[in-house]
């Protein structure tokens, strides 16, 4: 009788966090649960499937006259597109509006999920000598707590950018905003101006450098963050200091990593070349229909 009530305590001491198990802090690296499912990944699907099926339900049958769920969802809508919509700029923003939308909600869940009793604390392990349970193998993971998962959402905002930039601005545009004189030859003496060339030639090098290094950026900054406010709030048995410190992290971190997507996006498809040309085509169609 002794030991069931020991084990239920400590399911419920497991799924309050404050066992000595919290003292442990997080592993680094996601345990497998199947062949070729990790926790992590278990719980990105648990938790994006949940979202959809909320965001369903909310919405419900979409009417001219939205319902009080609708108009939840159209005001977080509207929030954000005054956000993301002067750094994109107007031509390339219906096409990555969606996918910003998307970046947000679903690394803000996923930064939250960590806040969750019983997240990190539940799964398989062993009682050492002193009957302390020990957690060998978490049954469920923040998918942003694994290093694999932030770099599966960077790699996911490079290769959008590239699509978009290339579509919106071109690769003329591209090469010379990238290693372009940006200094106007009228007002620039004639002996500077081959030497500026060469100055932006190299800062156009430095420039590559950085955009490819992006990913890396992008998915150390959410993966370091978040991790790092798991441990902290394990190693401090969830004290609701750290606790309402990470909620604003959550939503900092969301912020920023779709923040830096968006003006990635900007630098090349928010200027007079990019918004101006877009808009010259299709003024040009229009006139040729």
């Amino acid at each position: 009788m002794s030991r069931v009530s020991t084990i239920a305590s400590t399911l419920i001491l497991l799924a309050l966090g404050s066992t000595p198990l919290a003292a442990e802090g997080v592993a680094a690296k996601a345990v497998e649960i199947l062949p070729g499912v990790t926790n992590s990944m278990l719980t990105g699907w648990a938790v994006s499937a949940l979202l959809v099926g909320f965001v369903l339900w909310l919405i419900g049958k979409p009417s001219i006259v939205p319902s009080r769920g609708q108009a939840v969802v159209e005001s977080l809508i509207e929030g954000l597109r005054d956000i993301f919509e002067p750094i994109v700029g107007k031509a390339a923003f219906p096409t990555a509006f969606p996918l910003l939308v998307t970046f947000f909600i679903f690394i803000l869940f996923h930064n939250w999920m960590g806040l969750l009793p019983g997240v990190g604390t539940m799964g398989w392990g062993f009682y050492d000598a002193a009957n302390h349970f020990h957690l060998t193998r978490p049954l469920i993971r923040p998918h942003n707590a694994d290093f694999n998962g932030t770099i599966a959402l960077a790699a996911i905002s490079f290769g959008a950018w590239a699509i978009i930039v290339f579509k919106f601005a071109g690769p003329a545009l591209i090469f010379k905003d990238l290693f372009g004189n940006k200094a106007e030859k009228s007002e620039t003496p004639g002996w500077l101006y081959p030497i500026l060339s060469l100055v932006f030639l190299i800062v156009g090098c430095i420039e590559v450098f950085s955009i490819v290094i992006r990913p890396f950026t992008l998915s150390v900054r959410l993966f370091g963050n978040v991790f790092g406010g798991e441990n902290l709030l394990h190693g401090t048995s969830f004290f609701f200091v750290f606790y309402f410190m990470e909620l604003l992290v959550g939503i900092i971190q969301a912020l920023v990593f779709t923040l830096l997507t968006s003006v990635y996006i900007g630098l090349l498809c928010n200027h007079e070349g990019g918004d101006h040309g877009h808009e010259k085509h299709g003024a040009e169609g229009e006139a040729h229909h």
